[in-house]
């Protein structure tokens, strides 16, 4: 029981630190902002927080000697993050990272949950039946009604990700799966209040526009008068972050793998003129057999080679140095992406960390990477290339692209013909009883209850015209 004149103590350290926290101005630049601004010490009041490991997280010693650290949620990825590590007793405090693109909130539990407000309108379910050109129903279109939800395996800013069976005796479009898919379900209301319209809109026709081994594969899109849907081929091994974290790090020899397909993925994008611009172990998903996808399109972006793009979006920890700085980004912030990657599945966090976002920043533009000792040289050369600070000496910037990056000499022991016909066969196999299995998947998402709420129609339905897709027949085609 704390007595009345401790109580009285830590109120007066909170006051007088209080009066001293000061707002810099919203159009100061972001290095004259930092040197303003300081974090203000309440350790004193609330106790200490976590000091910074001396010793990488991946070091063995490291293993035998420190607590796991912390790995906080990091994802706006709609299939959610992994399970997480348990925050130990000694933060008392313990908060999620920013999760959305920079400068916007996270959206709040119950805007997702209590959706039956007034206006709040019905989803149409009849089987063969959606809605096209914001709201015109159409007759013999694939719809929501010719799916069996079965389970929810994630939730996002705006909706869920549902494990489904497509009606019928139907094997589904484009796959043996036993018409087993996962369907993301969007609200339209919120992505219009997020003024997230062109990113909805560019992740349905960036996803129609890949085929690659090692990117997911968008089988349907429709839309109700409330929401958008996109039915993917559901990746039953779970997320990267979820084996990463279970591991700790990853071997040299499992990580090259990874690391070649997430290549061969990235450099597929860059040939088609696409940037992901959100990598991150919880956008990426293994499959029955190891391989990894990659997933979660919305941020990505069509660009051209003269083109650059100024937003600034992505996850902070994983945001190039000119993402930060506003200088306009290109493909080669994927590039930056992929070494944070890379570096973390070796050492088992990303380069660069702090709880404030602004010390994250600094550290992401200012600071050296500091390299895992224990890691080959041609490990600490393929991580210096990919994470260099200026983009046009970045590894991968060239006229050569992600070539220059399948040629390093980490990768020598890749086959990248047999990689890309997945020929090679990754060691690590995840635990999967079926198609339909949801072992690998946090149990706070499938213990949800796998209901498609009722969501309130926007008073502008045009946004989103023409959002209606079906796959070619894969086989089919393949097949002539």
């Amino acid at each position: 029981m704390v007595s009345a004149s401790t109580q009285k103590n830590m109120h007066s350290l909170l006051v007088a630190n209080l009066t001293k926290l000061t707002i810099p101005s919203s159009s100061s630049s972001p290095s004259s902002s930092a040197a303003a601004v300081h974090d203000f010490d309440f350790n004193d009041v609330f106790g200490p927080t976590n000091p910074s490991p001396s010793s990488f997280p991946g070091d063995p010693q490291h293993h035998e000697q420190q607590q796991p650290v912390v790995i906080h949620n990091r994802s706006h990825s709609f299939v959610g993050p992994s399970p997480r590590l348990t925050p130990p007793a000694s933060l008392p405090f313990f908060r999620e990272v920013d999760s959305q693109s920079e400068g916007e909130e996270e959206e709040e539990e119950n805007d997702l949950e209590n959706s039956t407000h007034d206006g709040a309108q019905e989803e149409d379910k009849r089987v063969g039946e959606t809605e096209d050109c914001g709201g015109e129903n159409v007759q013999g279109k694939i719809g929501v009604g010719d799916f069996d939800i079965l389970r929810v395996v994630g939730k996002g800013a705006f909706g869920k990700v549902f494990l489904v069976r497509k009606k019928g005796n139907c094997k589904g479009n484009g796959s043996d799966n036993d018409g087993i898919y996962a369907m993301k379900v969007m609200r339209k209301d919120t992505i219009i209040k997020k003024n997230h319209v062109d990113y909805m809109k560019a992740e349905r026709d960036i996803l129609t526009k890949v085929a690659h081994p090692f990117i997911v594969q968008l089988r349907y899109s429709f839309q109700t008068k409330s929401k958008l849907y996109l039915i993917l081929d559901f990746i039953n091994g779970g997320h990267l972050f979820f084996h990463l974290y279970r591991q700790g790090i990853f071997s040299e020899d499992q990580a090259r793998v990874y690391a070649a397909e997430i290549v061969s993925a990235v450099s597929h994008l860059h040939n088609c003129g696409i940037v992901h611009r959100d990598l991150k172990p919880e956008n990426i998903l293994m499959d029955a057999d190891g391989h990894v996808v990659l997933t979660d399109f919305g941020l990505a972006k069509e660009i051209d080679e003269s083109s650059r793009s100024n937003s600034l979006c992505g996850t902070t920890e994983y945001m190039a140095p000119e993402i930060l700085l506003s200088r306009g980004h290109n493909k080669d912030a994927d590039w930056w992406s992929v070494g944070v990657l890379l570096y973390e599945m070796l050492s088992g966090q990303p380069p660069f960390t702090h709880a404030n976002r602004k010390k994250l920043q600094e550290r992401i533009i200012k600071e050296k990477v500091k390299l895992p000792p224990y890691l080959s040289t041609e490990a600490h050369s393929l991580l210096r290339g990919l994470l260099q600070k200026e983009p046009s000496k970045r590894l991968g910037s060239g006229p050569k692209g992600g070539d220059d990056i399948k040629n390093h000499k980490w990768f020598r022991p890749v086959n990248w013909k047999k990689l890309e016909c997945r020929e090679l066969q990754p060691k690590f196999k995840p635990d999967v009883s079926g198609n339909d299995c949801t072992a690998n998947f946090d149990h706070c998402w499938t213990a949800m209850p796998p209901d498609d709420s009722p969501a309130p129609t926007p008073t502008d339905g045009g946004h989103f015209q023409g959002y209606s897709y079906v796959a070619p027949n894969l086989w089919l085609s393949s097949s002539g």
